[in-house]
């Protein structure tokens, strides 16, 4: 299954964007949780968030807690994620990704996840 991440751009520090992330042609897949994560250049990826598909539960890297928010529409099968308060250090490409179970590896690590998306640019200025 492949996802599909979407709207991503540029920003000015202190703006907001929303990403989208739903699965190819429409396809559903087993996942307990989606997660989002993000690179920026010259670094490894990091851990943004995730939401627990079946509760609607959220968690969040200390980076964005307070500024980043993550919904999902069950009907839909797509999640998205809420950037408020955007800062030059959240430019990133971002990706989202569903983990089939992350009782091995936690949700917060990449090796949790099972399918990805192909990221998507977001670009915040000062």
């Amino acid at each position: 299954v492949q996802l599909q991440a979407s709207g991503g751009g540029l920003v000015q520090a202190g703006g907001s964007l929303t990403l989208s992330c739903a699965a190819s042609a429409g396809r559903t897949f087993s996942r307990d949780v989606m997660g989002w994560f993000r690179q920026a250049p010259g670094k490894e990826r990091e851990f943004v968030g995730f939401i627990i598909w079946s509760s609607g539960s959220t968690y969040f890297a200390d980076s964005v807690k307070g500024r980043f928010t993550i919904s999902r529409d069950k009907a839909k099968n797509t999640v998205a994620l809420q950037m408020n308060s955007l800062k030059p250090e959240d430019t990133a490409v971002y990706y989202c990704a569903g983990a089939i179970s992350c009782s091995r590896y936690g949700c917060a690590s990449s090796r949790a996840y099972d399918f990805w998306g192909q990221g998507t640019l977001v670009t915040v200025s000062s």
